[in-house]
């Protein structure tokens, strides 16, 4: 194989032409040969017999060109572009433009990774919320806990209350005739929780079991069901039971129930303990995530438009995998919600944007930092991610090439320099409350001024400013694609 040009013919896109030699064909020619004999019958031969002359002869000497040339032209295709130097983001547009016994040529036109360049990542500064756990915080999830494990008992000596779970059966009727899903027997209803429509649950308020009645109410205009929007109807209903949470004592006892622990207080010490912790790393993450967008916001460089795409095409196609382990897949899932591809696409185009922008920054700084990591990185990185997946080394190893995560221990690396040369600003929760919801009202505004801008005859005007900028994770692309996959599938028994 020779790599005869590579030149940059547009930005972000290169032509390689590459020739093949002689003696590459002619080996590619026999294998192609030697796997299509077995289904070849000449008369006079045994069918998988025939000697490649004999066919050659019959059919001409090009018989086995196409299949040895799309055999060849991949792998040499990755060597020219290992040689030119080059890292393709998107599959190559391959042109054959010269094909004889001696050999083949061919164009390759592809999209590379773009050169990007980065402002300031040393030094920059960033507010991190100083959020304490309290008293407050606790006695909140330990009333969930009690939620979690309250039991219902049936209500003795008085009538139903915003609270009680009442066993109904119902009938619903428009001027005088039951309409189609306006009936049920033995259903559930959480009175008070707006689970019907308004009016109703608040007429069984008051009731007692057994009591037999007519709810008057009307449907709301905007119901789903167009013979029935804005009109009134009349439920005839039984109530057959009422029931009620009962919480369990707050006790040691209740402890014991819940968790590990003997005693609650040492139960609300480890609820503290693991709020806190919650409490720290999500501070930790917004304030990475405050830095990186500084960072983002400081480069430049023609990005191409296929590896947003192609980021949407992963973020749409792991959607559809957790879809699918929920029982469910993405062509009901658009069916359900109403929604064409294209549009659900645009729902992930913004994080795409900022994914792909992240890595390429990371992936330069790492660069102007000479970032290398160790063989001892390069492993660790394996160990964790096998365990963090229930496999064994080797078959991470197997899914992951040390080269890409090389690639991403570098990029994490590129963050942890970003962080660690950072000044923090320690603000509380107070302060970034009141911040965001300042932020969130500046965008309101400008969002406002966007839209009478868009409105004018002049060119458009967008807005960049945004209510809230959540980032992506700290891994950045921790290339555990694979695994996860994996493991699911082994999960799924495939």
């Amino acid at each position: 194989m020779s790599l005869t040009s590579a030149k940059k013919i547009e930005t972000n896109k290169y032509e390689l032409e590459v020739s093949v030699g002689e003696n590459d064909f002619n080996q590619a020619i026999e294998r192609v040969y030697r796997k299509a004999v077995k289904n070849i019958q000449i008369p006079g031969f045994r069918k998988g017999k025939t000697p490649r002359p004999i066919i050659e002869r019959m059919y001409g000497k090009e018989f086995f060109w196409e299949d040895a040339v799309n055999e060849l032209y991949p792998k040499f295709y990755q060597e020219a572009v290992i040689e030119a130097g080059i890292e393709p983001v998107d599959r190559a547009d391959v042109e054959i433009t010269d094909v004889d016994g001696q050999g083949f040529t061919f164009v390759a036109k592809v999209t590379v990774k773009p050169e990007v360049e980065v402002g300031q990542y040393k030094g920059l500064k960033a507010e991190k919320v100083d959020a304490k756990a309290g008293d407050a915080e606790v006695d909140a999830e330990i009333s969930r806990l009690r939620e979690r494990n309250a039991r219902m008992v049936p209500v003795e000596g008085r009538n139903a209350e915003n609270g009680d779970t009442a066993n109904i059966d119902f009938e619903g009727f428009k001027d005088g005739v039951a309409f189609d899903g306006g009936q049920g027997a033995g259903f559930d209803l959480s009175l008070g929780s707006g689970q019907f429509i308004p009016g109703f649950e608040e007429q069984v308020v008051g009731r007692a079991v057994g009591d037999e009645f007519d709810i008057n109410v009307t449907f709301p205009e905007d119901y789903q069901v167009e013979d029935l929007k804005g009109q009134p109807v009349v439920f005839k209903v039984k109530v057959n039971g009422l029931t009620q949470k009962e919480l369990p004592e707050l006790d040691d006892e209740f402890a014991k129930d819940v968790s590990e622990f003997d005693t609650l207080e040492e139960l609300k010490s480890d609820i503290l303990k693991k709020l806190q912790e919650q409490l720290d790393s999500t501070a930790q993450q917004d304030f990475e995530d405050a830095l990186i967008t500084q960072v983002i916001d400081g480069m430049s460089g023609d990005i191409p438009e296929v590896m947003y795409e192609s980021r949407i095409d992963n973020m749409v196609h792991d959607f559809g995998h957790r879809l699918e382990h929920q029982g469910m897949n993405l062509d009901l899932y658009l069916q359900y919600t109403n929604m064409e591809m294209e549009s659900f696409r645009k729902t992930f185009r913004e994080q795409a944007e900022r994914q792909t922008k992240i890595r390429l920054a990371l992936e330069k700084i790492a660069e102007l930092e000479n970032i290398t990591p160790s063989e001892e990185d390069l492993e660790e990185e394996y160990k964790k991610m096998a365990e963090g997946y229930n496999l064994n080394v080797d078959e991470v190893k197997n899914y992951i090439p040390a080269q890409d995560l090389m690639k991403d221990i570098a990029v994490n690396k590129a963050i942890d320099l970003v962080r660690d040369s950072a000044e923090v600003d320690l603000i509380s929760p107070e302060e970034a409350e009141a911040r965001m919801k300042a932020e969130a009202e500046k965008a309101g505004t400008d969002a406002a001024k966007d839209e009478a801008e868009e409105k004018k005859p002049a060119a458009k005007k967008t807005s960049a400013k945004k209510a809230s900028e959540t980032g992506a994770k700290k891994a950045a692309g921790k290339a555990k694609k694979a695994a996860e996959e994996t493991t699911s599938a082994d999960e799924a028994g495939q």
